[in-house]
């Protein structure tokens, strides 16, 4: 199937599901989500954004910028996942325990607001990660028009760039304690380190694209997209930097940046 006839099929869809919540992040997909959604359904639909220790303060600013420029109704919850056990813990399916807390919220918003669906940015792609917060979606009703119509991250980024959207050329996002090896406990100040070490490779180093800090407790693994590995590798001050933040080791993967990749180094 063509682009154009998913993303006619995308239309019509959100079209019949009347009024939407749309999980929103901030993030390429959610973006373009959410856009559809209020060119389809005007006023029938809310954004809503959860923030916790987990989430960037940059991705907070994006969402909430995104919604002004396009006149969307947002709004911004705070969740809870660092007091939940079953979460800090870091088992490998946390992220069940993390969207079971999120989507339960947002049932809630929905029925206040008289919203029949509610929505998140799942894409075809990502059909292929390890997503065991996909248990929780399925428990609660939440549905994945992006999934469901086989739309991929490439067709998003590449409809997004056509409708003008700032989102489009934005690098993948992931919450902060996706860095983080299983098994370690999920802290606010480990979740800091990592944003602020990310932070400073981007800003004091000017490296952009796909970026992350992979925290192995006292060792930092660096991985960003092969073309900017030169670059980094000739930086001078990122290594004092990390150690700074309390890393006594510091790492940069050769193979670069790859998505999951702690679900697959356990």
């Amino acid at each position: 199937m063509s682009t154009q006839k998913k993303l006619r099929f995308l239309r019509s869809t959100i079209k019949s599901m009347e009024s939407v919540l749309v999980a929103y992040s901030g993030g390429v997909d959610s973006s373009f989500l959410l856009k559809i959604s209020k060119d389809c359904l005007r006023g029938k639909m809310l954004a809503v954004t959860a923030v916790s220790e987990t989430y960037t303060r940059k991705e907070l600013e994006f969402a909430k910028g995104f919604c002004r420029q396009f006149n969307i109704k947002h709004i911004i919850i705070k969740t809870h996942e660092l007091s939940d056990r079953n979460f800090n813990s870091n088992p490998r399916d946390r992220c069940y325990f993390c969207k079971k807390e999120l989507f339960s919220r947002l049932k809630k918003i929905a029925f206040k607001n008289r919203i029949k669906n509610i929505v998140d940015a799942t894409n075809a792609d990502d059909r292929f990660d390890f997503r065991p917060g996909a248990k929780a979606k399925r428990e609660l009703g939440v549905r994945s028009p992006l999934d469901e119509i086989n739309i991929t991250k490439k067709e998003i980024r590449s409809l997004s760039k056509k409708f003008r959207l700032p989102s489009w050329g934005r690098p993948q996002m992931a919450c902060l304690a996706s860095r983080m090896q299983y098994g370690t406990t999920i802290t606010r100040e480990r979740l800091r380190r990592i944003e602020k070490a990310e932070d400073f490779i981007r800003e004091n180093l000017g490296i952009g694209g796909n970026i992350r800090v992979r925290d192995y407790g006292d060792l930092a693994r660096i991985e960003v997209d092969k073309t900017n590995l030169p670059k980094l590798i000739k930086a001078n001050g990122f290594m004092m930097r990390l150690k700074r933040l309390g890393f006594r080791y510091v790492t940069v993967d050769l193979e670069g940046y790859r998505t999951g990749s702690m679900n697959r180094s356990g």
